[in-house]
């Protein structure tokens, strides 16, 4: 009788690593088979926010990208469009931790001289519904909304923080986390292309 116990449990324990194995394996063909198309996803995303961001350009912003480390172990990227080999403008992927649900990413454009041209949300974990209102909200062409829209504002000289905090910006209705958290990418951004201008390195 205890042999046959014995057995039993033998061939339970059998199963189950047989039935692991399988499921193990079916996991890592399936990250395999969408790993590339995921990737090629993102990339595309990557290049239509560069895109909509920066004015019409010639050259392949990708091939001159380069990157800064951020404290944090993330990297800003920059990429810089050029017509006829002359900087127009550099769309700055840029980022905060200190979202209502953590990372917020943005693509930012700078024309040269630091002046806000246009921005994109790439990716974020906000409360839905209001995190989703970031694309539209920052850019409103609605008159009586003047003071949310950072386009062709400089951070350099504008105070680019929430109006509660005593800032030029009005915040996303019942989203002030948000709204700082997305002032606070296009600052870093703004922060660290200014350095890369100013050092003439770029």
């Amino acid at each position: 009788m205890a042999g046959k116990k014995e057995s039993t449990f033998i061939n339970m324990v059998l199963v189950l690593f047989i039935v692991t194995l399988v499921a193990s394996a079916a996991l890592g063909g399936l990250y395999e088979l969408t790993k590339e198309p995921i990737a090629a996803a993102k990339l595309a995303k990557k290049l239509k926010a560069i895109k909509e961001v920066v004015p019409e350009f010639d050259n392949n912003p990708s091939d001159e990208m380069y990157s800064v480390d951020m404290p944090t172990g993330d990297k800003l990227e920059f990429y810089p469009a050029k017509k006829g080999n002359k900087l127009v403008g550099t769309a700055v992927k840029t980022f905060t931790t200190n979202g209502f649900s953590g990372y917020i990413w943005v693509m930012v454009g700078f024309k040269p001289d630091g002046t806000i041209n246009n921005y994109s949300v790439l990716e974020h974990k906000e409360t839905p519904g209001l995190g989703t209102k970031m694309e539209p909200w920052f850019k409103q062409s609605d008159p009586a909304k003047a003071k949310c829209v950072i386009l062709g504002k400089n951070p350099g000289n504008s105070n680019l923080t929430v109006s509660k905090d005593g800032g030029d910006v009005d915040a996303i209705t019942a989203a002030t986390i948000s709204s700082r958290a997305f002032l606070e990418a296009v600052q870093t951004a703004y922060n660290e292309y200014s350095k890369q201008m100013k050092g003439g390195t770029k």
